[in-house]
């Protein structure tokens, strides 16, 4: 991915140290920095956002307060001498879920990806369905699942067709954005507004939406996926606020038909991020978030449009992110054709979908300040055989 340092972000650790389950923290070059010890010593006007065991209360606090925060922890990240007392000891600690997940909603935003999966699926048929380019396509996976990037992920068992029942076979990846939630609850009944959704986004992680075709194509008819996606969902440890990608937003790509009004607005713009996948360290594949047809305000407008609630918490995934050649596709249902098309991998191997055992790394870089790459953090997992 070439040259890049991190961008700032927050998350949460379990481990040795000060007495409780566990702190808010963030990476630094020097280690991880205990975010709540070092509030609470200078006697911030926040520090009881920082230190509960989660990012729950800062993430409810809204904007006004993540500005706050995030400011003053961007001072201090900047004077490595002045943290050095508040480092966390290099072992002993391991990134934990950062925050309670509300509800996780997965959308479908990108077009090649919707256009891909189409040909594969359905050849002859429609390059998208009809209602597709009129409104930002979702299915609610399930909040109870959602894992922190480390976490083993066991290869799941289900249906695969009509009375075969077993381990999937097609074991997949979803190269995807996730955008954290957060303000105080919105109500049912008052949907946001487009041009006040971003008010109500945190930040950005990199999200895996592990996927097993063979159950999902099975169960997907007529109504939408469930068990083929619901047995796990991970997300990068650190959460990377909404205003350190203030130098990655880009125009949308044209749309036909123009989108409604309420799904019109001067938020809507996307982020230039650009996604790579791993896996047994071969990079396959180099998604571009930049060519999602859906951004990130129109998924908070479509989501609470019909009078929906929005809370803290609450985690939209972008769905896959693919781009329109081969090495930008990010899942392996479209790198391998549906599998008919294997992919090679450095050790002489090939995949059309996982195997038990590979290690799958997702990491991104976005534009920076003075023209540097900033590193979204990683997500990374490993496949365990079904149990």
């Amino acid at each position: 991915m070439g040259s890049s340092r991190a961008a700032l972000g927050i998350g949460v650790v379990a481990g040795v140290g000060r007495p409780g389950p566990s702190r808010i923290a963030a990476p630094t070059p020097e280690g991880l920095l205990d975010v709540g010890a070092l509030a609470t010593t200078e006697n911030t006007a926040f520090a009881d956002l920082l230190t509960h065991p989660t990012l729950d209360a800062l993430l409810a606090a809204g904007r006004g307060a993540w500005s706050d925060v995030l400011g003053w922890l961007r001072e201090r990240l900047a004077d490595p001498a002045r943290i050095g007392p508040f480092l966390l000891p290099p072992h002993g600690v391991t990134p934990v879920l950062p925050f309670t997940v509300a509800d996780y909603v997965d959308f479908y935003a990108c077009e090649q990806h919707a256009m891909n999966g189409s040909e594969i699926l359905r050849p002859g048929t429609a390059r998208t369905a009809p209602n597709w380019r009129h409104l930002p396509v979702a299915y609610h996976g399930r909040a109870g699942t959602v894992v922190v990037s480390g976490t083993p992920v066991v290869r799941p068992r289900g249906q695969r067709a009509a009375g075969d029942w077993g381990p999937t076979r097609q074991l997949d990846v979803e190269a995807e954005l996730g955008f954290v939630c957060g303000g105080p609850p919105r109500p049912a009944g008052e949907p946001v507004p487009i041009d006040e959704a971003l008010d109500h986004v945190f930040g950005v992680v990199l999200l895996n939406d592990w996927s097993a075709r063979d159950i999902q194509s099975f169960e997907s008819r007529p109504l939408g996926p469930m068990l083929g996606k619901s047995f796990a969902t991970a997300i990068s440890a650190w959460v990377t606020p909404l205003d350190a990608l203030a130098g990655a937003w880009v125009d949308p790509p044209p749309r036909d038909p123009e989108p409604l009004p309420y799904l019109r607005g001067k938020a809507d713009r996307g982020l230039d991020v650009t996604m790579e996948v791993r896996v047994g360290g071969t990079l396959v594949s180099s998604p571009p978030a930049a060519d999602l047809y859906w951004t990130p305000a129109q998924l908070v407008a479509h989501l609470t449009s019909n009078g929906a609630s929005l809370r803290p918490g609450d985690l939209l995934g972008s769905g896959t992110v693919s781009g329109g050649r081969r090495e930008q596709w990010g899942s392996f249902l479209e790198l391998s054709w549906g599998g008919v098309d294997p992919v090679a991998l450095d050790d002489g191997t090939t995949r059309t979908y996982l195997e038990d055992g590979d290690e799958v790394v997702i990491t991104a870089t976005f534009p920076g300040p003075d023209g540097a790459r900033l590193a979204l953090p990683e997500v990374r997992n490993r496949v365990l055989p079904a149990r």
